[in-house]
């Protein structure tokens, strides 16, 4: 496999520290620590091993990997092992992606009482698809989803978005 033109692990190690100095106020040591290991990740910071081909005894350098469940490089073939588990348990059927959004006006409402509106939120949506999906109009039919709040910009605002995937 060739290497991307540009990598996480580049700009972190072009901008990251100008980066962390300028949002130490924000910033957690977690945070920086994720960033310091996708800096090293892969390169002599962190040593390395000689491979060498058992055919052709061909040798080449091989730099140790971070192992961060964060870095992009370590996580690729987890990341990949998980969508093609969950592309086997998918039905041979089309699928849409609705999200249900409450307008921003609503925050202080929803903050304040959270379960009752979360409630309110998942209840009324999954009746509106129910209801769509059932007349001849649209599809006549008894559909499938689920459900997930999405919590994007939680502790600013609190969730807002309902994303749904729907079987059709």
């Amino acid at each position: 496999m060739s290497r991307p033109p540009l990598e996480v692990a580049d700009i972190v190690r072009a901008a990251g520290e100008a980066f962390i100095e300028r949002n130490r106020h924000w910033l957690r040591w977690k945070h920086v620590k994720v960033l310091r290991a996708i800096q090293r990740c892969r390169t002599a910071a962190l040593g390395g091993h000689l491979d060498e081909c058992t055919r052709c005894g061909h040798r080449a350098i091989s730099f140790n990997s971070c192992r961060d469940r964060h870095c992009p490089k370590c996580q690729t073939a987890a990341r990949e092992r998980w969508i093609a588990a969950r592309q086997r348990e998918l039905l041979p059927t089309r699928y849409l992606h609705v999200v249900f959004t409450l307008p921003s006006r609503l925050v202080p409402l929803v903050l304040q009482n959270k379960k009752v509106i979360y409630d309110l939120l998942f209840r009324t949506s999954a009746e509106t698809l129910l209801e769509v999906g059932r007349d001849p109009r649209h599809l006549g039919a008894e559909i499938g989803f689920f459900s997930v709040l999405h919590t994007c910009l939680l502790r600013a605002y609190g969730p807002r978005n309902l994303m749904k995937i729907v079987q059709s």
